[in-house]
């Protein structure tokens, strides 16, 4: 679920569109081409450590929805590929039901990759060096908050996320000593009936 602001979004609401991105490796080569910039299949497939031939079909198949394209470049394996926009949006409470079933289907692949990532640095961080282990985190709170106010919090913490957007989009921009690191947020209400 994006939250991205600007006008290079793309809302989601075909079934068919949402039940491709719903496909774990599928959104782990379109989330690598947005770091990249643009791949082949065989650069791909050493970024996300599946063949190339699987990450060629995948990226057709991104390509045939509309999420990457070619870039004109090279032949065969070879082609490089890129995403077709910056940010995608999906999840509204509006969604008809079947359109609701598919944009709950990616939301818990997007979720549980997210949820790896944190797994994994949980398993490796102690070998990290100590200023950033330091800098690492997560926390929780709960609070007691209106739906506006819920819009706030999560409203501030994606103004925070995008500070170091454009170093993103612009790998010129990233200073000597920067890491590439995944910034998750999270702001729901808990279940009524507990």
């Amino acid at each position: 679920m994006s939250d991205e602001p600007g006008n290079d979004r793309r809302k989601l609401t075909d079934p068919q569109e949402l039940r491709v991105l719903a496909h774990p490796t599928r959104l782990r080569i379109l989330q690598a081409l947005y770091e990249l910039g643009s791949a082949t299949a065989t650069e791909m497939a050493e970024h996300v450590d599946e063949s190339p031939a699987n990450c060629s079909w995948h990226l057709r198949q991104l390509g045939k929805h509309g999420f990457a394209e070619e870039t004109g470049e090279g032949q065969g394996r070879q082609r490089p590929w890129r995403p077709s926009g910056r940010s995608l949006e999906w999840g509204g409470s509006d969604e008809p039901a079947p359109v609701a079933a598919a944009s709950d289907a990616l939301s818990a692949v997007f979720m549980e990759q997210e949820f790896d990532l944190i797994r994994a640095w949980q398993a490796w961080r102690r070998t990290d060096p100590a200023v950033w282990q330091d800098a690492a985190g997560f926390s929780e709170s709960t609070v007691w908050v209106t739906a506006a106010e819920l819009a706030e919090i999560n409203a501030a913490l994606t103004e925070i996320r995008l500070r170091h957007r454009e170093r993103r989009d612009d790998p010129s921009r990233r200073p000597p000593g920067s890491r590439r690191v995944s910034v998750f947020t999270s702001a729901v209400p808990t279940d009524p009936a507990r």
